[in-house]
């Protein structure tokens, strides 16, 4: 196995030395450069897993080489340094392709942490791209779950409008997953090997959005210690994805209609416009019709977004896409956790599907992960999810819950009589209301394609709810 190779850009002797002895003391065959144009000539002409560069230095600064430096060492872990510790400096860096910032003076442990945080991502980064060789598409995040008929619909309509630039607005509820299909789109369009930067609009304050959409300059407002070129031009030639838009202001929806209709935006506190050519795939939680009659969302910028919809439909009215869900999020979640798990039995399958999930994706996925941290062996049961009703402890018998006609001495399987227990309401459900699965699915609280899931698990033929004996 060979060494790895680290390139220290600082123009001061001593942090070269000092830094090039922890680093060697790591393992690290080691390369140093005393300013910017020796490191970008190094990076270069040779191959390194990590590079630490200074920020300021002199001629050109870190900041200036850093996207050269990316271009040159497109695997490598680039950490930048600086005395001065300004958290502009630290965002610009980041921006820019850095994987952190670390301000000087920092001890050695503070370093190898980073390192450490490094490596890890970069072997999760491996594993990602070899399980997108496995699914054959894009990215994971990208990986569209299409078992239900409305979410066929929702990969047909995401290959028509990959083909162009034209704008796609996504809704749906919270959690449903429409990053996923925002990646989709970007990742089947011509522009896939270019960024993907996303930009939640509800977590950014007022005051900060428009710097973070169009960038600023230098001394543009208090704490503006440096150029920061802004979300748009980091998603130059690529897509940026805006997630909750109905949470932009008012006044910053007027000049993101500007910069979507002229395709030039000029930074906060800037003489002069610069050209961008960017997709725009937006999405929403929230009614933008509504909030138009309302007032509160711009009709004109609204219209301009709204070229291309695709609703995202929440996953209670979607229970075929639950077990295959299930099973990409539980690949993802032991991989991550570093955790070995058995797929998901028939009981477990059932018990997913049956829930409503008012949280939708987001909800199954927190859900698989609590259950996989509280599995003891290589398994996951339904008895781990919360929203399975358990019996409550008790020191005196009780009698048999209503409807259960076995005696309890004959069969103790909470599993097996609530199984029973659950043929037998669907039975009668659809006894009382004439076969009629719409109504059936409404007494027994569950949605109408949960129904049509159990009818097959139990083999049951609605116009025959009943077996022969039975009573209602």
């Amino acid at each position: 196995m060979s060494k790895r190779r680290a390139l220290i850009i600082d123009d001061e002797s001593g942090i070269r030395a000092s830094l090039g002895l922890i680093l060697e003391d790591e393992g690290y065959e080691v390369r140093r450069a005393a300013d910017g144009d020796e490191g970008l000539s190094t990076a270069r002409v040779e191959r390194f897993d990590l590079v630490l560069c200074d920020v300021r230095m002199p001629r050109r600064s870190g900041l200036e080489i850093l996207p050269e430096l990316i271009r040159a060492q497109p695997d490598a872990t680039v950490l930048m340094m600086s005395a001065y510790g300004q958290v502009e400096q630290a965002l610009e860096a980041v921006r820019k392709g850095a994987y952190d910032y670390l301000a000087k003076p920092f001890q050695a442990e503070e370093l190898l942490l980073a390192i450490g945080k490094a490596e890890e991502r970069e072997r999760l980064r491996r594993e990602n791209r070899q399980l997108r060789r496995e699914l054959g598409h894009g990215s994971v995040d990208g990986a569209l779950v299409a078992a239900s008929p409305a979410m066929r619909e929702i990969y047909e309509l995401v290959e028509r409008a990959a083909e162009f630039k034209t704008t796609v607005l996504v809704t749906g509820e919270s959690g449903v997953g429409k990053e996923v299909v925002a990646r989709a789109v970007h990742g089947r369009s011509d522009r896939a090997d270019q960024p993907f930067v996303a930009l939640n609009c509800g977590a950014i304050a007022e005051s900060l959005i428009e710097s973070e959409l169009f960038g600023h300059v230098r001394g543009a407002f208090t704490g503006a210690d440096s150029e920061a070129r802004g979300m748009f031009r980091e998603a130059d030639g690529g897509t940026l994805f805006l997630d909750e838009i109905g949470e932009l202001p008012l006044s910053t929806q007027v000049k993101l209609l500007r910069v979507l209709q002229e395709e030039e935006v000029r930074p906060v506190g800037a003489s002069k416009s610069h050209p961008v050519d960017v997709r725009i795939v937006a999405a929403t939680a929230r009614d933008l019709e509504a909030m138009v009659e309302a007032g509160t969302f711009r009709a004109d910028l609204f219209y301009r977004l709204n070229v291309f919809r695709l609703h995202v439909p929440p996953l209670r009215e979607r229970p075929e896409d639950v077990p295959a869900l299930a099973d990409q999020l539980l690949a993802a979640l032991s991989r991550r956790m570093g955790k070995q798990i058995e797929p998901l039995d028939r009981a477990a399958v059932a018990a997913l599907v049956a829930y409503a999930w008012p949280g939708n994706v987001r909800e199954l996925e927190n859900t698989l992960e609590r259950a996989l941290i509280l599995a003891s062996q290589s398994r996951i049961t339904s008895e781990l999810f919360p929203f399975v009703a358990r019996p409550e402890p008790s020191s005196a018998p009780t009698a048999p819950a209503a409807g259960a006609d076995a005696d309890p001495a004959e069969d103790l399987s909470i599993k097996r009589r609530g199984r029973a227990l659950e043929e037998r309401l669907i039975r009668l459900a659809l006894a009382r209301t004439a076969g009629n699965r719409t109504r059936a699915a409404l007494l027994l609280e569950i949605s109408a394609r949960a129904l049509q899931y159990k009818l097959k698990e139990y083999g049951i033929e609605p116009l025959n709810p009943l077996p022969p004996g039975s009573d209602s």
